[in-house]
């Protein structure tokens, strides 16, 4: 401890503002870099949206339960040269998702591509070479735009003047830019609504509408598909667990329950934050809070760059963790039960700002993976729907008519008293998610992707403004969603030289 001590008068000091998993991983890369590091969290808990809940003997994870390139979680122990396994594990998935439709149509989505294209072929009944033609346009289309859109900044000129980028420009027909999600699906699948409503649910994978969103967010599926989806061993909160022991392992401090009010700065550089429990200078700072609070409340002497602050913000969600009293044998890790009127649910949620009366229902259950989650007997079901950000609704009134619309619907398709086997309920809304989480509205993703423009509008990873002042997580560039808030993370940090 005093050799630490000793080494770090003479380090450089980085702070990272939020302990969600953005800044954890951008603590780490920080911290091989030579930097000694300190994360500040408003919440006495790691981890942002990554929480965990527990009542009545139950166990739910309280945000993200979709788990995929966990390659870039790995990454994080190599930059120390240690065996991932050894902190942490994970399954791959043979099935990634269970569908619902109300006529009674069920599909298992699973994991292998020459099976997944037969088996929609035959349940379907549509030709294997479409299906083939569309995942490979979509392999086509990741291949071309992942070194650029999710790897590198795209407020930098050496992105656009690089081999890739000049390259995929040479192709940019290809991407389909000008036509939406749902454009796109219709095209290969016009004759199959039930198939172009399971790949425009994609959209949702960045808090979009599928009727908005450019083509070539077509490519989500490809990541899934490609490179499958996981289950990290004790639950998605388990990825921060292990990150957060491996940082304090390191040598990083994390100070929860403090609140930083301020961003410092001096002569067009950082010097420190201003948090409820003092002052701490920093040489380098990196803001893992979401760049609207950021700005508003943090930077408030520094000029707003409005046209990023004014973008359309994300779906947010309303999630009720249900402990059931019995099993489900039909259901797994992950299950959909789609909205007939698909069109006009995203058009209830971004047009009018409310909830429509059948929303789409996803329930993931952990306890089909490990049975402790839940009593014997017993599973945990994290039911959510996706709905506006918060604008000032009446989410008292909201709740209840989601949680009768969505039990009617689940009793529906699953020919039981859903309603009856509910044991146990927490529910949390956009409301909630704002206020647990200091995301602007309670959106998921930050920024919506309901525009071609979109990903050159959000906000770069880097300031403009003040030297040393980096930004990473879900609000920024390339994106909400673990893979990309982990992508955020390394895009920051490479702005930074070694000590």
């Amino acid at each position: 401890m005093l050799a630490l001590y000793l080494e770090r008068l003479y380090m450089k000091k980085a702070v990272v503002i939020g302990a969600g998993i953005g800044g954890i991983a951008a603590g780490l890369r920080l911290r091989a870099k030579g930097y000694d590091v300190e994360v500040i969290e408003a919440n006495d808990y790691p981890g942002g949206k990554m929480h965990v809940y527990h009542q009545g003997g139950f166990q739910w994870d309280a945000g993200p339960s979709l788990f995929t390139m966990p390659n870039l979680v790995d990454d994080l122990f190599r930059l120390f040269d240690l065996d991932p396994n050894k902190y942490f594990s994970y399954n791959k998935k043979e099935t990634l998702c269970h569908y619902f439709w109300e006529d009674g149509t069920r599909f298992s989505a699973v994991a292998d591509r020459e099976e997944f294209i037969s088996q929609t072929s035959k349940t379907f009944n549509i030709s294997t070479q479409i299906i083939a033609d569309y995942l490979k346009r979509n392999k086509e289309k990741y291949e071309l735009t992942a070194s650029t859109f999710l790897e590198k900044s795209l407020h930098k000129w050496k992105t656009w003047l690089s081999k890739d980028v000049l390259a995929s420009l040479l192709q940019i027909h290809k991407l389909h830019m000008s036509s939406t999600l749902s454009e796109v699906n219709e095209k290969y699948f016009s004759d199959n609504s039930k198939l172009v409503q399971l790949f425009n649910r994609y959209a949702t994978y960045n808090g979009s509408s599928p009727y908005q969103t450019p083509g070539i967010m077509s490519l989500i599926p490809h990541l899934e598909m490609h490179y499958g989806t996981f289950y990290p061993k004790g639950g998605m909160h388990a990825i921060v667990d292990s990150l957060v022991n491996l940082s304090i392992e390191k040598g990083i401090r994390f100070k929860l329950g403090t609140l930083v009010n301020r961003i410092l700065h001096s002569n067009n550089k950082v010097t420190g934050v201003m948090t409820s429990k003092g002052q701490i200078d920093a040489d380098l700072i990196i803001s893992n809070a979401d760049v609207f609070g950021t700005y508003h409340h943090l930077l408030k002497d520094v000029p707003r760059p409005e046209r990023v602050l004014k973008q359309e913000r994300s779906s947010s969600a309303m999630i009720f963790y249900w402990g059931m009293n019995r099993k489900f044998p039909t259901l797994d890790l992950h299950n959909i039960f789609f909205s007939s009127e698909y069109k006009e649910e995203f058009a209830a949620i971004f047009k009018h700002g409310t909830l429509y009366n059948d929303p789409t229902v996803y329930i993931n259950i952990t306890s089909k993976e490990e049975e402790n989650h839940a009593p014997k007997g017993c599973e945990n079901w994290f039911v959510m729907i996706n709905t506006p950000g918060n604008m000032g609704q009446d989410w008292g009134k909201l709740r209840l008519k989601a949680r009768d619309s969505i039990i009617a619907k689940l009793s529906r398709i699953l020919n039981v008293d859903v309603a009856a086997s509910i044991k146990e309920e927490i529910v949390l809304d956009p409301a909630g998610i704002e206020a647990r989480t200091r995301s602007h509205q309670g959106a998921l993703y930050g920024a919506s992707s309901n525009s071609k423009f979109a990903a050159f509008i959000r906000h770069p990873n880097f300031s403009s403004q003040i030297k040393n002042l980096y930004f990473c997580g879900g609000s920024v560039h390339p994106g909400g969603g673990i893979p990309l808030c982990l992508l955020s993370a390394k895009i920051a940090t490479d702005f930074v030289e070694s000590t």
